[in-house]
């Protein structure tokens, strides 16, 4: 398989680590070891007497236990656990997808949701938000474009870049389709959680369809990152045999001390999401006001959930020389919105972490020397 660099992941690792101010990663504010460890004691302990041996290539019974407490309808039989999400998107696809299948994939998106399909050699069909509807998707587009030999639609739910959400009867009728035509949905779940107002969440692809497949991870509101562990809820147990068969070929098994800081992890999630939540919606009212402010130059879609925004400049200006001007003169690193395909005047930005409000100040500087005159 051959297939193009993640521009995504190159672009924040020539800068990440050296930027001083970081404005455009998708986690949240991460726990100590400590931190978590004082959490539960039962946890603690077993850390303590845990043996750094290998573990069920499937993933340690008790952490699939943990995770499917997050569904109401997926067992523990029905979890995989992964080396991070990215693991997942590698070997689901793998697992399922041939040359010649047809893909539906919403667009933008997180570059290996469409480059794995075409790497496969899979018909790719971009299936593209409308930034002028509040970044909406067309259900009649979806309708339209199905084929005959149209295997699977990709989804990621909420969405990264734009924070977008997707209503109950949008997944609903999506669903009915996909079964209607037979179709497998996948759908990356790792923003889920993250919902402003917990009553638009929507229920988990895979609790509400055989042929859906859910994905999630430790990294995003839970902001547990470096543990490097993800799952997929998948109830086709032939797909699961597969699935399990490849990672063979990747990771064979995840850490055994972070599949138990992970279980520790979800376990206490109401005490760690409600932290984390907490400074995103507070870095939420920040931004509103800095929009507001500067909206003769910035126009701003506001998100529905998630730590992360798709903003996009007023001014002439192309986006990637913006980006490289603000890092190089205040320091402050966004997301030039190329890595997410033809978007030269959006970039994205990351409000998960307790810095904000002194990034915020830094990127109000470079406006006040640079563009008002």
């Amino acid at each position: 398989m051959k297939i193009r660099e993640l521009e995504l992941e190159r672009y924040l690792a020539k800068y990440e680590f050296l930027a001083p101010y970081i404005f455009c990663t998708s986690d949240s504010e991460s726990f100590e070891i400590n931190q978590l460890l004082e959490m539960d004691v039962e946890y603690s302990e077993k850390l303590k007497k845990l043996k750094l041996s290998y573990v069920d290539p499937q993933g340690s019974e008790y952490l699939r236990e943990e995770i499917s407490s997050l569904y109401s309808n997926v067992s523990s039989e029905e979890i995989v656990i992964l080396s991070g999400a990215a693991e997942g998107i590698f070997v689901i696809m793998n697992a399922l997808l041939e040359k010649g299948d047809h893909v539906i994939v919403q667009w933008p998106c997180y570059q290996p949701l469409y480059e794995i399909p075409a790497a496969i050699g899979c018909q790719v069909t971009k299936w593209e938000m409308e930034e002028n509807s509040k970044w909406e998707l067309d259900l009649d587009f979806f309708r339209d474009n199905i084929k005959n030999n149209t295997k699977m639609v990709i989804i990621n739910n909420p969405h990264n870049p734009t924070g977008y959400l997707f209503s109950t009867e949008f997944v609903t009728q999506l669903v009915n389709i996909a079964k209607e035509k037979n179709i497998w949905i996948f759908s990356d779940e790792v923003y889920r959680f993250s919902e402003y107002d917990e009553k638009n969440r929507t229920s988990a692809i895979s609790d509400i369809y055989d042929k859906g497949i859910s994905l999630g991870a430790m990294s995003k509101v839970f902001g547990l990152g470096g543990l490097r562990i993800g799952w997929a809820s998948i109830k086709d147990k032939e797909v699961m045999r597969k699935v399990i068969s490849f990672k063979d070929y990747t990771t064979i098994c995840c850490s055994s001390t972070s599949e138990m800081i992970s279980a520790l992890a979800i376990r206490n999630r109401n005490q760690i999401i409600k932290r984390n939540m907490h400074i995103i919606k507070a870095n939420l009212d920040l931004l509103d006001d800095f929009f507001k402010k500067y909206n003769h130059l910035l126009e701003w879609v506001r998100p529905k959930a998630t730590a992360i925004g798709f903003p996009k400049i007023k001014f002439d200006m192309d986006i990637k020389d913006f980006s490289n001007d603000l890092l190089e003169k205040k320091g402050v690193l966004i997301l030039p919105g190329y890595v997410f395909g033809d978007y030269n005047k959006n970039f994205r930005i990351g409000f998960g972490k307790l810095n904000t409000k002194e990034v915020l100040k830094k990127f109000e500087e470079y406006i006040s020397e640079n563009l008002i005159k």
